[in-house]
């Protein structure tokens, strides 16, 4: 069965798309996505992403490129900033994105629910030669977040079935602005077997679907060649008359962008609920799970699968078991076949 999902074409309006722009020229500084491995405990060593990271490198993406592991670490360091989390709005004005109805409404259809509450508004800014790994979203459960506990467990929980009572559904818009070359949305409301649907950067547009379940990912920003030599700490920055530019941390310029260059979106994820009653469950923390019940479950799966036998594996070597059984990604596939538009 196709995922369910929704386009939005047009999505607000000329001047609202505009002051979508000027919203993300005035918030002005963006930091890295990257972040530091896992630094002790389970899956230590491994990065907070590692199923997404590891099957990029594995692949080369998409469409099977090959490239070197630290030209693809740049290619996927993209830029990120929250506008508004729940009821804090770190950039006034984002509230008429935040509070769109249209939304709200896709989100009740897609999911049949009653209740909706628009929680996260972020942007993501992608330069040239940049793009996004295929991946599914960092999902949440009842007494389990990516605040807490290791993001890739997260998706392992959602992709092994085992834990579906308690997820929290999560409705996710993806919104465009300007456009761009390159930088396609591609989606696979099939299933990772099946064949992918790629939306191109059109300004005011938006698709909203369920991206913890749905395989998704970013083509790359045209021109690809050459990456600037990007680092962790790095930002992109606006302004001084000069556009956008990435700084380093002594401020030295390392590259300089137009607009027309840059691939900018904004995110919008909300909670979905069936009725009231299940979102006070939600609130009341009813019902929550633990991190220990969560992993005697997927170690009793794995050892009913005949996957693990005898004492327990040391925390990392768990989680690349954990992850390579449960998550398995839409294969590479030649350019030509990627589905309509």
């Amino acid at each position: 069965m196709s995922a369910r999902h929704e386009i939005f074409d047009p999505l607000l309006s000329e001047p609202l798309a505009r002051r979508m722009i000027e919203l993300c020229e005035r918030f002005g500084r963006y930091g890295m996505y990257g972040r530091e491995p896992i630094g002790e405990g389970l899956g230590k060593g491994l990065a907070q992403r590692h199923d997404a990271a590891a099957n990029f490198v594995r692949t080369g993406g998409r469409f099977g490129r090959r490239e070197a592991p630290q030209i693809l670490a740049a290619r996927t360091n993209y830029f990120r900033e929250t506008y508004a989390y729940g009821d804090e709005v770190q950039l006034p004005g984002i509230e008429t994105f935040r509070d769109f109805e249209g939304f709200t409404e896709a989100a009740r259809k897609i999911y049949d629910a009653r209740v909706v509450e628009p929680s996260i508004v972020y942007a993501n800014i992608l330069v040239p030669g940049q793009e996004l790994a295929v991946h599914t979203d960092v999902p949440e459960f009842r007494g389990l977040n990516r605040t807490r506990d290791p993001e890739w467990l997260l998706v392992v929980m959602h992709h092994s079935g085992l834990f579906e009572r308690w997820r929290m559904r999560i409705a996710t818009g993806v919104a465009y602005f300007h456009e761009c070359q390159g930088g396609e949305f591609a989606f696979y409301p099939e299933g990772a077997q099946g064949p992918p649907r790629t939306l191109p950067v059109k300004r005011d547009t938006a698709v909203l679907l369920d991206t913890d379940t749905v395989f998704h990912g970013v083509d790359r920003v045209l021109p690809s060649e050459p990456m600037p030599p990007f680092r962790p700490g790095m930002e992109l920055v606006f302004g001084d008359g000069e556009g956008w530019r990435v700084v380093g941390r002594d401020r030295e310029t390392v590259a300089r962008y137009r607009w027309g260059e840059l691939r900018f979106s904004i995110s919008w994820k909300a909670y979905v609920h069936a009725d009231e009653a299940e979102q006070r469950a939600v609130r009341e923390h009813r019902d929550d799970l633990s991190r220990a019940a969560v992993l005697e479950r997927l170690i009793e799966d794995l050892r009913g699968r005949g996957r693990l036998e005898g004492p327990l594996p040391d925390e990392t070597a768990l989680a690349l078991l954990l992850i390579d059984e449960y998550v398995h990604f839409p294969p590479p596939r030649p350019r030509e076949d990627s589905g309509p538009a």
